[in-house]
């Protein structure tokens, strides 16, 4: 017995010596063969210079932590509703769901708040909405472009393509007085299915884009932007503010005036990834912020090699949270001024406000959250 401990021992002396040398040498192997082997296609690139690791983001200094004490569910029924646009003289909102739906939600009739009316289904997966002048719908539909739902249902494609590139996921729209849609193509390289790989892969290939009904002519307006996201008008029709997620920022594009074609900076190093900007109507702003910004958010945009890593382990990590999601409110300027969230929350993709109450739409919730100001105000 004695001779055989004496024996063995000698191997595993030798076996904890191997083994650290071994896992050493194959581990840039095993990386190597991993970052290599999934998605050939995806090359991270270093974010612009203009983005720069900062561990905090900007401030409102109006600051609410916990909305969900103040807020209920309108709506039951929906199926991500993505985007909002309402119709006051009927007293609904249109909300587009991840079914292909366009639904109506009533929230300006007490007896029958909150109802919910399947209108039309578009198919895909429609984004952004907008009203017209005329009453008609404007869908930003991520597969199929930009569409035109008419007050009887009728849906029809306004444009899918621009300087020979197809739209890869129609995203944001707004409509101006004068009838022009400004809208945004996220990215031309990946589908709605693929959105992430976008973002993650740290490339400019989203536009900024317009249509004129009158002569169905559609322009460029911006090229090479980071996943161009929610589009705005401002109350003056002179110029838009748009998205761009990756960055955690949104600018200002000039459409009219001397500072026509000029873009500015109009809020940066924003607490969340930013999604669909609206305007309240009221010398705000409303910003949704579907995912808040942590030190892994930061770290991951920051090092090219981990986004890179983090997609060739594909569905094997998991992102470790989406949670911490909320709306900033910023003036005309961009000074941020309030911020809504909730530890809870995750995925809100923007919010409208009627009277006393904003309107939170999501990615993959049934329902609208539905916030009283007021009550907010009286909160500690």
């Amino acid at each position: 017995m004695a001779d055989s401990n004496n024996a063995t021992a000698p191997r595993l002396i030798s076996l904890k010596l191997v083994l650290p040398f071994l896992l050493l040498t194959s581990l840039p192997v095993l990386l190597s063969l991993i970052l290599t082997s999934w998605h050939s296609d995806f090359d991270p690139s270093p974010l612009p210079v203009s983005y720069g690791f900062r561990s905090k983001a900007a401030a409102a200094a109006e600051e609410h932590n916990s909305v969900l004490g103040v807020s209920e569910r309108v709506g039951e029924g929906l199926r991500g509703p993505e985007d909002l646009a309402y119709d006051e003289k009927e007293g609904v909102l249109y909300t587009g769901c991840y079914d292909g739906w366009i639904r109506k939600v009533r929230v300006a009739a007490p007896a029958r708040d909150g109802e919910v009316e399947d209108w039309v289904k578009v198919g895909g997966r429609p984004l952004g909405l907008a009203l017209a002048s005329d009453g008609s719908l404007v869908v930003a539909e991520a597969y199929r472009g930009l569409l035109k739902v008419n007050k009887d249902g009728e849906v029809n494609v306004l444009t899918d393509e621009a300087e020979g590139k197809k739209f890869k996921l129609t995203d944001g729209v707004d409509v101006s007085s004068k009838g022009i849609i400004y809208f945004t193509d996220a990215s031309y390289k990946y589908s709605l299915d693929m959105h992430l790989l976008d973002s993650l892969e740290g490339r400019p290939y989203g536009r900024l884009l317009s249509f004129d009904p009158s002569s169905n002519q559609t322009t460029v307006l911006l090229r090479d932007l980071y996943f161009a996201n929610g589009v705005s008008l401002s109350p003056d029709q002179q110029s838009l503010i748009f998205c761009e997620t990756p960055l955690w920022r949104c600018r200002r594009y000039h459409i009219e005036g001397e500072k026509k074609g000029r873009v500015e900076e109009f809020i940066e190093n924003l607490p969340g990834f930013p999604d669909n900007i609206r305007y309240d109507g009221d010398g705000h702003y409303l910003i949704g912020l579907p995912v808040g910004r942590t030190l892994f958010w930061d770290l991951l945009m920051k090092y090219p090699l981990l986004r890179k890593l983090k997609v060739a382990l594909g569905m094997h990590v998991n992102f470790p949270s989406f949670k911490n999601s909320g709306l900033m409110r910023v003036n005309l300027e961009g000074k941020p001024e309030a911020l809504y969230k909730d530890s809870e929350l995750s995925l809100v993709t923007g919010g409208f406000k009627i009277g006393k109450h904003i309107y939170l739409g999501s990615l993959f919730q049934n329902y609208l959250l539905r916030i009283d100001i007021t009550k907010l105000a009286a909160m500690p």
